[in-house]
């Protein structure tokens, strides 16, 4: 997504710099397309969703675990803490922050396994879709082509459909469309 946000950036930085430049001979042309739903129309997008699903639950049913060993621990401890000498209530005392702490790290540590597991799986989709836009402006004289929305936020304010190259390059991946009317993308708010 940072490799999106920068390209972005960058490609507005350049389309400005160009555009205040003196008039030439060459006619920019602007187009968008909306990552998201490219992605989301791609075949891979399924596995890669039931990956990350199915990762999330083991890891999830891991915590699960050891909160349910802590739990059981911490009742026991409530309930012999008054026959409990100070030696071993002392050691219980320490054994359940042990515990507690391994649970937080269990926890951080399974974020970024997923956070990893997710860059893996969709790295080398993103790469394809971006050679499938790249591809697509070559072929159609685009200068510049823009994304619709980045982090939910949109990029363009207003565009015309015809500049809308997303269904061209999922055609480009192999991929069909899906008929309009269904939800699969935001449309361009006008100004």
């Amino acid at each position: 997504m940072r490799k999106l946000v920068l390209f972005v950036a960058l490609a507005l930085a350049a389309f400005v710099s160009h555009a205040q430049a003196p008039a030439t001979t060459t006619t920019t042309k602007v187009g968008y397309a909306d990552v998201d739903y490219i992605f989301s129309q791609m075949p891979e997008a399924k596995q890669i969703d039931s990956d990350l699903k199915s990762l999330q639950t083991q890891l999830k049913n891991q915590v699960d675990t050891k909160y349910q060993e802590f739990q059981k621990k911490l009742a026991d401890y409530q309930a012999n803490l008054n026959t409990m000498i100070d030696a071993v209530r002392a050691n219980t005392e320490r054994e359940l922050q042990q515990m507690q702490q391994n649970i937080e790290k269990l926890q951080q540590d399974s974020q970024t396994t997923l956070q990893a597991k997710q860059t893996a799986l969709m790295d080398p989709v993103y790469k394809k879709v971006g050679k499938g836009i790249e591809d697509v402006a070559k072929e159609n004289g685009y200068t510049f082509i823009l994304n619709q929305q980045i982090g939910g936020l949109d990029v363009i304010l207003y565009g015309d459909e015809k500049m809308d190259i997303s269904d061209l390059v999922l055609k480009k991946l192999g991929v069909t469309p899906k008929p309009a009317g269904t939800p699969a993308t935001t449309p361009v708010k006008p100004k």
